[in-house]
């Protein structure tokens, strides 16, 4: 029987005003980084630039990121965390690849992707944000692993690390597939039409993996009898 999900007026916990301020000035950080990047270009800019941009001290950046790469990095995670939200929100028994797409079909808005967009076409730009795009991905997958692993609990093969690891991995290569599709077809674009196409992409990239990328044979390859 398939769990109900959580009573609709049973929202989040009110932050706090220390939580709140933490996550005005993590945002702080982010947005100035961004600016720095598309106005200075990779590799032309430093901790304390973004800490200045930002109004804060250098101490103060170090308590939110370890570089300029993480607090790049995290510019994606907005997009991750909702799409994990939407993840936690379907019913428990369905199956993961299931519930990966419905959680992109649930981010409506084509511009839910446009950060997870913007920072992939500057990192394909410029080796300099190769470190970049790689922790991006890091955390997109380890955050796909805890969620991985709290469905599957107590379901058997549930202790199996390398089935989750598999599975975590599996999730990931999708995503970054269709956005090197996406990018070969789009470039730089970052056009309402160009994002609602990305995140079309990664929600067929969740199909393809769910039935074991068994798709129906192109017309062209039918015979008429």
């Amino acid at each position: 029987m398939t769990e109900p999900r959580p009573h609709p007026d049973a929202g989040p916990p009110v932050p706090t005003r220390r939580e709140l301020n933490k996550a005005a000035t993590r945002q702080a950080i982010t947005d100035a980084a961004l600016g720095l990047l598309r106005s200075k270009g990779p590799g032309n800019f430093t901790v304390e630039d973004i800490a200045d941009a930002a109004g804060i001290s250098r101490r103060t950046f170090f308590n939110y990121f370890s570089s300029t790469d993480a607090a790049l990095a995290s510019i994606v995670h907005g997009f991750l965390d909702n799409a994990i939200k939407q993840l936690r929100l379907r019913p428990v028994d369905e199956p993961m690849l299931e519930s990966a797409q419905a959680a992109l079909v649930a981010l409506a808005d084509p511009k839910a992707v446009a950060p997870l967009a913007e920072l992939f076409t500057l990192t394909q730009q410029s080796p300099l944000m190769s470190h970049t795009e790689l922790e991006a991905w890091d955390h997109c997958r380890a955050q796909v692993f805890t969620v991985a692993r709290e469905r599957l609990a107590g379901t058997p093969g549930a202790q199996d690390e390398l089935y989750i690891h598999a599975l975590a991995g599996s999730i990931i290569s999708c995503g970054k597939a269709a956005m090197e599709v996406w990018f070969s077809r789009r470039g730089p674009d970052l056009t309402p039409a160009s994002l609602a196409e990305l995140r079309q992409l990664l929600i067929d990239a969740m199909a393809l993996l769910a039935t074991g990328f068994n798709t129906p044979a192109p017309p062209s390859a039918t015979r008429s009898s």
